[in-house]
This record gives C-alpha cells, sequence and structure tokens, in this order.
C-alpha cells in the first residue's frame, strides 16, 4: 500500500457525507488558506473534467500560476492536485496531508476522506500562490467541501441530468437547486444548455443574486479547419474527442472572456495554443494495448453514454463493449443509450469498488437489446479484453466506470 493510501484510506470509513461544517472547521484550523486563492468554480453532471482541463491549460499558457483540483482520480492520487498542468509530486503531497490531518481536532466530528483531501489542495494552492485555481466540484454543489469561497472568480454549471440521486435529489429540479448553490452574490455565472426544469431553477437563483450569467451555445465546427470550432469570433483546435467538445470548449472560452474582463491577459494566439495543449484522460479516448487499438470512456451515467455512443455512431464501425459498473448507477439507462442490435456485450467487476454483478447486468443487457451479437461475463477485465481485441473486425469500447477506465490505465502504464 503507498504512503498516500494509508494516510487516507482510514478516512473512508466516513464515506458521503455532504455538509460544510467540517471542511470549514478545518480550513479555519490550518489559518483559512481558500481566502488567498482565486478561483474558478466549476460544477455540473458531465463536461466538468474538461472544461477543468481547457481552463488550465489556456491559463498556464498565458503565464500564468495555475492550480487545478479535480476528481476522482483514475490512477493516483496526485492527478486530482495539479500546478501548471503537472500533477503535485507524492513527496509534497504526503507532506500537505500530514498538515492537513494535524489540522483536525479530536473534539470535533471527523472530515470525510473527500474534504481532507479537499482541504490539502487548497493548502498547497495558497502554499504555492498561485494565480488561480480552477476548482472542480465533486458532488452536486451547495454542500460539497469545494463550496467555501465567498467570491469565486467565475462559477460554471456545465450541464445536469439524473444522477447521485440518492444525495442529490430524484428530480431535475432537485439536483439543479444543489448545484446552482455554488452560485455568490454578484459573480459571474457561465451555464451550459441545461434541461428547461433544470434551467428554470438555475434562472430564479440566478436573480435572487443578482448573478451577471452567460448561457452559452454550442460552438461551431469550422469545416475549413477539421477538429477545429469557432465560439463567438473565436477560432481554436479542439483536441478533446465527441461533439460534446463544442459545447465543453464554449464554456471555457465564455469563461475565460470573463476573466478577460476582470484584467486576465489572454491573447487568441494563447488561448488556440492552451486549447491545442488540452488533455483530460479516460473520455473518448483512443489507446493501444499490446498492438491492438482501443476507445476507452467513463460512460457512467446516461448522459456520458449518450455522448459516447453519438462519438462511436460517427466511425460506422461494429462494436464490442466491454462494461463494468459500480451498483449504485443507472445500468438500464445507461445501457438503452449505448446498445443497438448487432453489438458485443462483455461485462466484467469493477475492481475493489462496489461492483455491479456482471450476471445481472448480462440478464439486463440482454431484457434490453435481444438482438445483441454475443453477451457474456468475465471475472477480470484483462479476459474480456483478451477476447474482444483480437477481433480486428470490431471496435472494442471500454467504458462504464471511471474506476473501471482507471484499473486499465493503471495496469497499461505499469506494462509499458
Amino acid at each position: 500500500m503507498s504512503e498516500i493510501n494509508k494516510i487516507l484510506e482510514p478516512l473512508q470509513r466516513f464515506g458521503v457525507h455532504l455538509g460544510l461544517t467540517r471542511i470549514k472547521t478545518l480550513l479555519t484550523n490550518l489559518g483559512n488558506p481558500h481566502l488567498a486563492v482565486p478561483i474558478v468554480h466549476v460544477t455540473g453532471t458531465n463536461g466538468k473534467g474538461s472544461v477543468c482541463a481547457y481552463l488550465s491549460a489556456v491559463l498556464t499558457e498565458a503565464g500564468y500560476r495555475v492550480g487545478r483540483y479535480t476528481s476522482p482520480h483514475l490512477v493516483d492520487w496526485t492527478e486530482r492536485i495539479c500546478l501548471n498542468e503537472q500533477p503535485i509530486s507524492t513527496t509534497r503531497l504526503i507532506e500537505v496531508l500530514q498538515t492537513t490531518i494535524q489540522g483536525i481536532t479530536p473534539d470535533t466530528d471527523t472530515p470525510t476522506q473527500f474534504e481532507v483531501i479537499t482541504a490539502a489542495a487548497w493548502l498547497y494552492f495558497a502554499q504555492e500562490k498561485v494565480d488561480i485555481a480552477v476548482i472542480e466540484v465533486g458532488l452536486g454543489g451547495r454542500l460539497d467541501a469545494t463550496n467555501v469561497c465567498d467570491r469565486p472568480l467565475a462559477s460554471i454549471i456545465t450541464s445536469i441530468s439524473r444522477e447521485h440521486w440518492q444525495q442529490l435529489g430524484s428530480t431535475l429540479a432537485a439536483i439543479a437547486t444543489e448545484k446552482a448553490g455554488i452560485f455568490k452574490p454578484g459573480c459571474p455565472a457561465i451555464i451550459g444548455q441545461l434541461p428547461p426544469e433544470a434551467a428554470a431553477v438555475v434562472k430564479s437563483r440566478l436573480l435572487e443574486l443578482d448573478c451577471p450569467s452567460v448561457w452559452v451555445e454550442k460552438a461551431k465546427p469550422l469545416e475549413s479547419a477539421p477538429s477545429w470550432a469557432m465560439y463567438q469570433d473565436i477560432s481554436y483546435p479542439l483536441p478533446l474527442k465527441g461533439d460534446i467538445q463544442l459545447v465543453n470548449s464554449a464554456i471555457a472560452i465564455a469563461t475565460l472572456q470573463i476573466l478577460q474582463q476582470q484584467g486576465f491577459n489572454l491573447t487568441t494566439s494563447q488561448i488556440q495554443a492552451g486549447m491545442a495543449k488540452t488533455r483530460w484522460l479516460g473520455r473518448i479516448q483512443w489507446v493501444d494495448w499490446h498492438n491492438y487499438r482501443l476507445l476507452i470512456d467513463g460512460a457512467h451515467n446516461c448522459a456520458a453514454a449518450v455522448v459516447l455512443r453519438d462519438y462511436v455512431d460517427t466511425l460506422k464501425t461494429p462494436i464490442t463493449w466491454v462494461i463494468g459498473m459500480l451498483s449504485t448507477k443507472d445500468h438500464q439507462e445507461v445501457f438503452r443509450a449505448l446498445l443497438r442490435p448487432g453489438d458485443q456485450l462483455y461485462l466484467v467487476p469493477v475492481r475493489d469498488h462496489s461492483t455491479a454483478a456482471p450476471e445481472t447486468l448480462q440478464q439486463l443487457g440482454l431484457a434490453i437489446c435481444p438482438q445483441l451479437r454475443d453477451c457474456r461475463t468475465f471475472g477480470d477485465l484483462f479476459d474480456a479484453l483478451a477476447e474482444s481485441l483480437p477481433q480486428t473486425e470490431r471496435l472494442t469500447v471500454l467504458c462504464g466506470s471511471l474506476y473501471l477506465v482507471g484499473y486499465f490505465l493503471s495496469v497499461s502504464t505499469c506494462n509499458r
């Protein structure tokens, strides 16, 4: 077990426990480092990570000292906390975690694992005197541990669909209420394309708080330049795959325009160069494994599955899905979004997590799409890949869980 896991694993028993009291107490004990960090705060059901990646890459390209905090990690805890696109070193993360844990007083409610790593990120960014930090919400928004800054430079909602209903509520309106909880009085807000029920809630909250807002339209692909897009009068390269990136990239550009109005010096050439350098692992990503080409993507909820299916449809290739999902996910809706007659479905467990049983998923997959060409279960991800990848007339797509994608990446990295 790594030293970081030894530090953080005892805190796992506190699970998901939304609320701001514990994180505020901990940050107070650490000297309120978050108050020294100007931030862009990003929430949404999908697209958060991509938007954070775009913003961080462009601001770094422009010469700013940029923090980025995202979750979950795919391979290593250090991925969550980055400075100028580089993950924090293992040694430094251990140091800030140890300092953070020393700030926990024994007579108070013990912070959760996520609250501790979040506080450690604030501490690191303050120590490094960042010019700006791009902060991704962990879950929801209103009661998320990242929601402790009173004056964000900008607050973003990328998208809203039904996910984490166990904690956020069963309706889009309830989920929108939680996500709109990151807005602060008078602070600019940037909003992506929302369902009407969610948009109504968000508009009401913006009006109540007198927040200037930008509702982002989808960028337009440039016919004259493949893999380029244009939002308003800015054209830029689009390295991340999928039609959804026309929305995510436009949200990032709109946010950068807000930052320009606030005094950030961002030239068009810097925006273009930064967008070109953007990378975001595990989201519609092509990888090589044992001389075979495959596509990997988290696709851990219905909205993300729709995006993945739309991209796969453009490839016009028979598909073998290699899928594992957590027990808490909406398996039926993910399958409805992904599966088509003639597809093959190989089901695997998600290692070291609360996995849905592959046999249960097999029954569900066949019920939803009886015309599958093949549907079977495997005891391990790599057994399924060994069966699917040699079928070179079909494309193998690994998806269903970011934890499953992270497991693949961790093993593939070790075998390079």
